[in-house]
């Protein structure tokens, strides 16, 4: 029985032309991020296979298959929200205090994130997250989807940096892709994360 399900996009394949093609979005939702959601169930069940044998290797490396899997559908299903037909400008109200705190300028935090996703080595994402030991906005790369991450940090806005996200339409020129993204970021759900996650209660997808 599966446990995890793939999201709908809150918006039709094309709605994010010109910045990113519908072609590009059917394939990167309906494949990839599919892949993600089955590999995550798949795992599951092997790991309750394994539980149930008598050998002390059976589980070995499905653990890390099981994040890497289901990273990749959180992070993915947080893209697809963090994206909008009517995005882009810049945030205001308290996020945008934060941001003006943490990294002095929006013209220096969006310069530093772009940084981040376009430096990932391979594949990875850029990601603005709160950190909630220190209480404050940070920047990181992850690697895949689950490597390099500081330990409870939350995502509120996540670049996805894998070839399968942009290359179709930018081919290997990811600074072009990433500079396009802010064109379409929906900034009131990114509030909304860093609401949440000051609460206490921090933002995920459903299953």
């Amino acid at each position: 029985m599966a446990v995890y399900t793939l999201p709908d996009l809150p918006y039709d394949y094309s709605a994010l032309e010109p910045a990113m093609t519908g072609e590009i979005m059917q394939l990167h939702h309906d494949k990839h991020h599919a892949a993600y959601v089955k590999g995550a169930n798949d795992t599951l069940e092997q790991l309750a296979e394994a539980g149930e044998s008598a050998s002390p290797t059976a589980t070995v490396g499905l653990e890390k298959t099981l994040a890497f899997n289901l990273s990749g559908h959180v992070l993915h299903s947080i893209f697809w929200q963090n994206l909008s037909p009517d995005g882009g400008d810049r945030p205001d109200g308290e996020l945008a205090a934060a941001i003006s705190e943490y990294f002095g300028s929006f013209e220096a935090f969006s310069k530093r994130l772009s940084t981040a996703t376009t430096g990932v080595q391979g594949s990875g994402w850029g990601v603005l997250g709160y950190e909630p030991l220190s209480g404050r906005l940070i920047i990181e790369q992850l690697y895949d989807h689950h490597g390099n991450v500081g330990v409870g940090s939350t995502p509120l806005l996540v670049f996805d940096a894998w070839e399968h996200a942009y290359y179709l339409q930018y081919r290997n020129v990811r600074p072009d892709y990433v500079a396009r993204l802010w064109d379409l970021v929906n900034w009131p759900d990114v509030a909304r994360r860093f609401a949440d996650a000051r609460a206490g209660t921090p933002s995920l997808p459903n299953r």
